[in-house]
């Protein structure tokens, strides 16, 4: 029966994937399906934090923002003009100054070890890391006001892209332990408010810091790991691209059927389902949560550093909450959290209706503006055109809405096992 279910919604999404082709283009739909399977490795790891170990991850934006700049940071050509300043001598003097702060900080955060009170050694711990974060940030506005009048930004290390989204995994599982390992031993709501924050912090830092990011003047064009379309046309281009964000998709289901299917899938699931069991079992609940917290950000990392450079800009300001989390959100919980093929389905399916609603309602509205005047002499409203890009969020709420009411596992429910 379940394979029946899953044939029908593949097959149903493939004919509506063949209308796209037909009715929008080749290069749109292309684009489209790009950057779905972009979102298919972001949702990929944000079910194996809810569907896997019931974990609340509220700041997914902050994550795939992570990993495309990183991937800028690292694929982006090289800027001779900040290189041939001497802006990288002042940055490095600041990096001592933040291994100094670091030691410090943490050096106070031992002296209950010398016969300190513990409650004294927070105290003066914090009052370190407080004086040297301003030291810090006064140490560095002069070298950021440089390197901005004299290079703009830092620019890139010119090193190959899929580097540069390794690298970007990898940062966001830094940060994703960071969070992690102070917030994942409290209630869940907790972790919601904490990467909900961090996702807001990381947006404000790379939007502000003009110096690393540009900020607001955007970073563009950002190289492919394809040959890009001037080098072999539009569509060879991202028919290339699509290609290989598949290749990722296919290895990365295949690796989390892998572990899914395996003796720690199970570990997961049991902990997520009766946590006190587990830990009268002798599991270590926070250490497993923690690593399946930092593998989901890592999926994150990597799918935001595709997502970026497909777009081949990178604009801090174009991360937004409604697109980068309250959408994969959508996506995980349509396709069905906990099993990997429903959130790939979700990621296409969802995202398809995101794109194709505007263009859709606004054929809709011309229609109802020619029929209405010419049957009912009805004088529509002279915004109602405009309206048609708000009609996406509806049509989204009104999806997940109807799921919730007739399927509220979702499209492809997880798969429980019986042993």
């Amino acid at each position: 029966m379940a394979m029946k279910r899953e044939a029908i919604l593949f097959g149903g999404l493939s004919v509506l994937l063949a209308l796209m082709f037909t009715q929008m283009g080749t290069a749109f739909s292309l684009r489209m399906l790009i950057e779905s399977a972009c979102f298919a490795m972001i949702a990929l790891g944000l079910t194996i934090q809810w569907g896997y170990a019931g974990l609340f991850n509220a700041g997914i934006m902050g994550f795939i923002a992570v990993g495309g700049f990183f991937s800028v940071l690292i694929s982006f050509p090289v800027n001779d003009k900040f290189w041939s300043s001497s802006a990288p001598a002042g940055l490095a003097m600041i990096a001592l100054y933040i291994i100094i702060g670091v030691a410090l900080t943490w050096t106070a955060s031992q002296l209950h070890r010398a016969g300190l009170s513990r409650k004294l050694s927070k105290v003066a711990a914090i009052s370190v890391g407080i004086i040297s974060y301003l030291a810090i940030v006064s140490s560095l506005q002069p070298v950021a006001d440089q390197i901005e009048a004299q290079a703009g930004f830092i620019g890139g290390f010119g090193l190959p892209v899929i580097i540069g989204w390794l690298v970007g995994g990898i940062a966001a599982g830094v940060i994703a332990y960071y969070v992690g390992h102070i917030c994942l031993g409290l209630r869940s709501d907790y972790l919601a408010i904490a990467t909900l924050g961090i996702a807001e912090i990381i947006k404000a830092v790379l939007k502000n810091a003009d110096w690393l990011t540009n900020g607001t003047l955007t970073i563009s064009p950002l190289p492919w790991p394809v040959p890009t379309p001037n080098e072999i046309g539009f569509i060879a281009a991202r028919g290339a691209y699509l290609a290989l964000t598949v290749i990722m998709v296919v290895v990365i289901y295949f690796l989390l059927q892998r572990a899914y299917n395996a003796p720690w899938g199970r570990m997961m699931r049991a902990i997520r389902d009766n946590e006190v069991s587990s830990a009268a079992m002798g599991k270590d609940v926070k250490r497993r949560r923690l690593e399946i917290f930092i593998l989901g950000s890592i999926l994150m990392g990597i799918g935001g550093a595709a997502l970026v450079t497909s777009a081949r800009i990178f604009d801090p300001s174009g991360f937004l909450p409604l697109h980068h989390t309250f959408l994969i959100w959508v996506m995980v919980i349509l396709g069905g959290s906990g099993n990997n093929l429903g959130a790939i389905f979700g990621a296409i399916f969802v995202y398809l209706i995101w794109i194709v609603s505007e263009p859709a309602t606004l054929v809709l509205f011309q229609a109802m503006q020619t029929y209405g005047h010419d049957w009912f002499d009805w004088q529509a409203p002279a915004d109602l055109m405009s309206r048609a890009l708000q009609m996406r969020v509806f049509v989204i709420g009104l999806t997940i809405t109807l799921v919730l009411r007739y399927a509220p596992k979702g499209l492809i429910p997880e798969k429980i096992a019986r042993h």
